[in-house]
């Protein structure tokens, strides 16, 4: 059996952290705790958050268009504070893949890549905060939380030397997928991008039956205001400032988003269980289960008017059907073709 090294160990310890500082940021954003702290990085002005009447009372005086809302505050500083240590983490691991750059299979770009992006993502942090929950920052940011994910799987992957050994005859079935495999990912980062734009646009419960809409196939809908990129900067979007027709828009979008990916993803689970390759059938099986397990979560949401914790796990599974669309393409890409002797 392969030893595992430091850095994988590492990598793996930071990847558990960063599904909690995910699973935290979308709790956080659905609690409408997303200016729980108006400053940044501290909170009212505290490194923790202000406790004490005293305390409040100065943060209050402070800050006295957003006062002090206790169970807003803790969500988004306990989220700094695991978003914080991830970046401790990815420098402590950047540090040992340095150190055994020479010893092979050390990821040197691809974790000093992940470094500079997690920077990338602290300031979209904080902007979030000083352009007051801006749609295009918010849903950067989310788009930034699940790529960090990514990243992060990915070293494990490469750190834990992750790949099919097959026969000659299966690699060809399985290697001639590399295409159908990347455009399906492509579609569910383009989906998980819309998702984002949902919920920053707070557009979540904009179609509340199902299937219908307003109870149309195809209600009234202002796409040229739902997707405008170009909001100007300056109002609090705490709550949304879309109109229906345009929340309505961005909410019937993503729900052809997830036809589009059902779709494409059935067709991907069909093909990899026709090649007859038990590696890529056990695939098959995971990418199947977790896109009925997300479907139905996303139905949930609308039948049961958003429950925090069907939406908290809406966006958890979200994020695990783009690792399991980021394993199958590391798969394909890597799947090697065994030696004569290692058939033996």
């Amino acid at each position: 059996m392969m030893r595992r090294s430091l850095g994988f160990y590492l990598a793996s310890f930071a990847f558990c952290v960063a599904v909690v500082v995910i699973v935290l940021g979308a709790y956080t954003r659905l609690v409408h705790a997303g200016l729980g702290c108006p400053d940044w990085p501290t909170c009212y002005g505290h490194y923790w958050v202000p406790n004490t009447p005293e305390e409040i009372h100065t943060a209050n005086q402070n800050f006295s268009n957003t006062p002090v809302e206790a169970d807003k505050t803790w969500p988004e500083q306990i989220h700094r504070i695991f978003a914080s240590s991830l970046g401790l983490l990815i420098i402590s691991l950047l540090v040992v893949v340095f150190k055994n750059r020479k010893a092979g299979n050390q990821p040197l770009k691809l974790t000093a890549f992940t470094l500079g992006f997690i920077i990338l993502q602290g300031l979209f942090g904080m902007w979030t905060v000083t352009l007051l929950l801006w749609p295009q920052v918010v849903t950067a940011h989310l788009l930034g939380g699940f790529t960090t994910l990514s990243l992060l799987w990915l070293l494990v992957q490469r750190l834990g030397g992750f790949v099919w050994k097959l026969p000659k005859a299966a690699w060809q079935k399985v290697a001639r997928l590399r295409g159908l495999a990347a455009v399906s990912l492509l579609v569910v980062i383009l989906q998980i991008a819309l998702g984002g734009w949902t919920t920053s646009n707070y557009a979540a419960l904009a179609c509340p039956d199902l299937p219908t809409c307003h109870g149309e196939w195809l209600p009234e809908m202002d796409f040229s205001a739902g997707f405008n990129v170009l909001q100007h900067i300056g109002p609090n979007y705490l709550g949304g400032q879309l109109d229906n027709t345009a929340r309505t828009a961005i909410h019937f979008a993503h729900r052809v988003g997830a036809m589009l990916v059902t779709v494409l993803l059935l067709s991907m689970v069909a093909l990899l269980w026709r090649t007859g390759v038990a590696e890529s059938r056990r695939m098959a099986a995971v990418v199947l289960s977790v896109l009925l397990m997300q479907l139905a979560l996303g139905i949930g949401n609308v039948w049961f008017g958003l429950p925090l914790m069907v939406a908290v796990s809406h966006n958890a599974v979200g994020a695990l059907l783009l690792l399991v669309m980021v394993t199958l393409n590391h798969r394909l890409l890597t799947v090697q073709c065994r030696t004569s002797a290692e058939e033996k």
